[in-house]
């Protein structure tokens, strides 16, 4: 079983060679923008393309096209995970390297905030108005753009704006529609596609071999291209919290009370991951039941029974309601973020939401 790599450390990158080949032909062709905004969905590999860009530059294009710009295309953007700038980059201690990402609250690095804030966006500013300490590009990674307040936005868009000879920015984004309009024009956008199911099939028997098969083909379903979120969920047996889920569901509107209380009792158990992977979840799943409703087409079946589940729901009071319902959840898991709720009235408040349609069309 090899270990996940984070990002900053990963030397592969699986099913991107599209847009790994756009980034070698602006650098070879003169056309190499300053800023670029990698977006998509999260999980895909996003940040693992931006820190192999960012080596990439750094080692002068790998090393293969000698000369940078005006050079032939090396065959790829890889660096070998021993070599000295790959092992700098992921230390952080490549003088022409910065990384902005959510810094920590105060009172230590026990938790980080929220969102990136104007202070971890102005380091970026000192950093740029040196010259690079190596003579050649100076690389800034922003992990996840789209994290950041307003404040913090605006300060990296006068960055952008008149952006220092051989400043590369990479600004990482899952949903880049939150990031200003300006910022997004002053970018290259470079979106990714979520990978093949063969490819996430492929990364879960290198990264979780112990796997049994049903439970990979439920993990590709869950995961819809995010080989991250897939691992993410093997972690906390997904599997088993969705079909515990549906079962519940399943059963308004006479739900089983106490079975219900002991659900949510297990997902409060530990640091809070289970609390967000169950939220997360449930979410997700009222999305799918009203993308597929929507083009009236018959659920394609994660668990036993889903895709009649799915037809019995989507005639409880209209589509419409279930966006709503859909929408009241999203607000109330965020409020649990935001200001601290009581989680497991919120995770009794997500399930009474979809039990008043069942009753409502009962």
């Amino acid at each position: 079983m090899d270990p996940v790599p984070d990002p900053r450390a990963n030397p592969d990158l699986f099913g991107h060679e599209g847009a790994e080949r756009i980034l070698l032909d602006a650098w070879t062709s003169d056309r190499l923008a300053h800023g670029w905004l990698i977006s998509g969905p999260r999980g895909i590999g996003k940040a693992t393309l931006a820190f192999r860009f960012a080596r990439f530059v750094l080692a002068g294009g790998a090393r293969a096209g000698q000369g940078g710009l005006f050079a032939d295309a090396p065959p790829s953007l890889h660096l070998p995970s021993g070599d000295p700038v790959f092992r700098r980059v992921e230390s952080g201690g490549h003088a022409d390297f910065l990384l902005v990402e959510r810094g920590y609250a105060e009172g230590g690095k026990s938790k980080r905030r929220s969102e990136i804030v104007v202070d971890d966006v102005r380091e970026v500013g000192h950093f740029l108005s040196h010259t690079p300490a190596e003579g050649g590009w100076r690389v800034v990674v922003v992990d996840s753009a789209d994290e950041m307040n307003r404040n913090a936005a605006n300060a990296l868009l006068k960055m952008l704006e008149e952006p220092p000879r051989r400043a590369l920015l990479l600004l990482v984004a899952h949903n880049p529609a939150a990031l200003l309009p300006t910022i997004r024009s002053r970018c290259r956008a470079l979106p990714l596609r979520p990978l093949a199911d063969r490819q996430v099939r492929d990364l879960l028997g290198r990264y979780r071999p112990d796997l049994a098969p049903e439970a990979v083909a439920t993990l590709i379903g869950l995961a819809e291209g995010s080989i991250g979120r897939a691992l993410s969920l093997a972690e906390q047996d997904g599997g088993s919290i969705y079909r515990d889920m549906l079962g519940l569901i399943q059963g308004m509107p006479t739900t089983d009370i106490s079975a219900l209380h002991a659900f949510c009792d297990r997902m409060l158990k530990g640091d809070g991951t289970a609390f967000r992977t169950a939220g997360d979840l449930l979410n997700w799943w009222l999305a799918r039941v009203i993308r597929f409703g929507a083009r009236r087409e018959s659920l394609p079946e994660l668990a036993p029974g889903e895709a009649a589940l799915a037809a019995r729901l989507t005639g409880a009071g209209g589509l419409d309601r279930w966006v709503g319902a859909w929408e009241e959840n999203l607000r109330l898991f965020a409020g649990v973020e935001a200001v601290n709720l009581d989680r497991k009235q919120a995770l009794l408040g997500a399930f009474l939401t979809i039990e008043k349609l069942v009753l409502a069309r009962g």
